[in-house]
């Protein structure tokens, strides 16, 4: 857990609700490790029998440690090196989506030296990094703006810039190979991270108040991009939905291959909502380590 990723934090949260959940659960000798430059060495040490991946964001989430623990011979949870880089990379997990038959709106990967001159493409747009999670360096931008973005110094050289895509955010967890339920996200303006993680920042209606078609449709598409990337144990996809437009108003923004895991986070609380309490959720990803991912 915790690592040096952007979104560390909430890493260390996540870290934290599942070690304690696990101890809830019984059954196991739980050892909470910061991730830092030793974590080979404190691994080595430690002499696990299985590793509960908690980190979000780059290094924990995009293959690293999945190589690091690959190469060490330690089972771990979640997804592989392959899904985890995949799924990291946003214009290449459309890739993913787009030849597995699946709707994405339009993006395009530019320098941040031009987005921050001109508009790359047609406003309403999103301008975001390819490869950061929890809407870190997140930028909308509307019809309204006078010009292109005000980029940060801290985002990367290159950016993605994907056309916005309207309508309610929704999101659905897989788990062993079973599409869970349908979240509804509800906030008051963008779903940044604020809206995220800061308590009263979003509320969710679980199961979503949603078409039976789109229900139905959200969990379709959210096993297929799991199996599409190679994801492995529990995977989240997210998605936007314009009513006005129906079925066709339906698509899939990224896929997390390490969900939020505090006991309110969005994943525990589908699988609480199908009966997996949030201990016997972190028990079964454990349980469900291994290599080779």
């Amino acid at each position: 857990m915790g690592g040096p990723s952007a979104e560390r934090e909430v890493s260390l949260d996540s870290g934290r609700a599942c070690a304690a959940a696990l101890r809830e659960h019984g059954g196991y000798n739980v050892v909470e490790v910061d991730a830092g430059p030793d974590l080979a060495g404190v691994l080595a040490d430690l002499k696990p029998d299985a590793v509960l991946n908690c980190l979000h964001g780059r290094w924990g989430e995009d293959g690293c440690v999945q190589g690091l623990l690959e190469w060490m011979g330690i089972p771990y949870s979640h997804s592989g090196v392959l899904a985890s880089s995949l799924a990291m990379d946003k214009q290449r997990t459309k890739d993913v989506y787009r030849a597995a038959g699946l709707p994405v709106v339009e993006s395009v990967i530019a320098a941040a030296s031009n987005v921050r001159t001109s508009h790359v493409m047609a406003p309403p747009y999103v301008v975001k990094p390819n490869n950061e999670g929890s809407s870190v360096g997140v930028y909308l931008v509307g019809e309204e703006n006078n010009g292109p973005p005000q980029l940060d110094d801290d985002m990367p050289e290159f950016v993605m810039v994907e056309a916005f895509a309207p309508g309610r955010e929704l999101t659905t967890t897989v788990m062993d190979g079973r599409a869970l339920t349908v979240t509804d996200i509800i906030t008051t303006g963008w779903y940044d991270y604020d809206a995220k993680y800061k308590e009263g920042g979003s509320s969710h209606i679980v199961p979503a108040d949603v078409p039976v078609e789109i229900f139905e449709l959200c969990l379709v598409y959210a096993l297929k991009a799991h199996d599409a990337l190679g994801c492995r144990g529990v995977s989240r996809t997210d998605f936007r939905w314009d009513e006005a437009k129906g079925a066709a108003g339906l698509v899939l923004l990224e896929t997390n291959t390490q969900p939020g895991m505090t006991a309110t986070s969005l994943s525990p609380e589908q699988a609480q909502a199908v009966g997996v309490s949030f201990p016997d959720l972190c028990a079964w990803m454990l349980e469900d380590a291994s290599c080779s991912r």
